[in-house]
């Protein structure tokens, strides 16, 4: 079932949540919009490559990555979208473009815009596109360890 490699995580690290589950959907907006969350407060998991390596951008669904912000934080010369084709069997039981914000479960480096940070709670799709979960934003920063900073416009 798609999430459950997070849910186990999660429970794995006595990780409070909640899963909200809405009509299918597939834009960030959407989402947001169907589980009745202000897209502000829905983090939106992008997929790029930086220096030819994927990472994951986590933003508010209301913003767009901003690749030369991102491509200064995170000290490269190259910063691009990445295709369906070069992420998706790194995400065997996600949904494409569902995956959920957990880039250390997959080794890879995670980029979290600022803003998220600001807020008590995070939440982001499950692995499929009609769920969601919901945890402290405090729990995501002390899991993940991403490198929060202004990569949006």
């Amino acid at each position: 079932m798609p999430g459950d490699k997070t849910r186990e995580f999660l429970d794995s690290h006595y990780v409070k949540y909640i899963t909200i589950s809405h009509s299918p959907a597939f834009t960030a907006q959407e989402i947001a919009a169907s589980a009745h969350i202000p897209g502000g407060e829905l983090a939106k998991t992008v997929m790029v490559k930086i220096d030819g390596e994927i990472a994951m951008a986590v933003l508010p669904a209301s913003l767009k990555v901003d690749f030369d912000c991102l491509r200064e934080v995170a000290g490269a010369e190259d910063v691009e979208l990445a295709s369906e084709n070069e992420f998706a069997e790194l995400f065997p039981e996600c949904e494409i473009g569902a995956m959920p914000p957990f880039g250390n479960l997959y080794d890879m480096p995670v980029y979290v815009a600022d803003p998220l940070a600001d807020d008590a709670e995070i939440a982001f799709n499950a692995g499929n596109h009609s769920e969601l979960i919901r945890i402290a934003y405090q729990d995501y920063e002390r899991l993940v360890r991403p490198k929060v900073a202004k990569i949006y416009s």
